[in-house]
């Protein structure tokens, strides 16, 4: 039996445009609000929790800046490793991180690619919601996208 996903709850079942298909879809997850909710159980984490949370934010920044990798392929990476790992709140964070760090739909086609090599049937599954956050967060293939004016 697989176990529940990780990093986040699972909002109501809703319908949303998705421009990039022309069409309406249903999805299951809004991830778009799952980060919203993460973001948000995170601050209050870190207001009553602040010695390992804050901790952990330093680790975060420093991990994932532009170095000899840029922060973008590094958030790539994340993404890939959210999938690997079954995290659906880590796949609603870091695609959108992706995004905002200016990663493309190819970019993270690929990503989503070597992510199901590395973890092979459940990780195919996790493609698929790493399908829906990436059409959430990039619904016209721009990074300007609706999705990340949320937070």
């Amino acid at each position: 039996m697989n176990a529940p996903p990780r990093g986040g709850g699972t909002p109501p079942d809703h319908t949303y445009a998705n421009p990039s298909v022309g069409r309406e879809e249903h999805v299951t997850t809004n991830y778009v609000e799952v980060h919203q909710h993460l973001e948000e159980r995170l601050e209050q984490l870190g207001r009553e929790l602040p010695g390992p949370m804050s901790g952990f934010a330093r680790l975060h920044k420093k991990a994932v800046e532009d170095g000899a990798l840029s922060g973008k392929a590094k958030e790539l990476m994340a993404v890939a490793i959210s999938m690997a790992v079954h995290c659906e709140g880590c796949v609603a964070y870091h695609v959108r991180a992706a995004v905002a760090a200016g990663a493309t739909r190819p970019e993270l086609l690929e990503t989503i690619g070597v992510a199901i090599l590395m973890g092979g049937g459940p990780a195919s599954v996790y493609a698929a919601h790493a399908l829906d956050a990436m059409d959430q967060f990039l619904p016209d293939g721009s990074p300007d996208s609706v999705g990340l004016s949320s937070r």
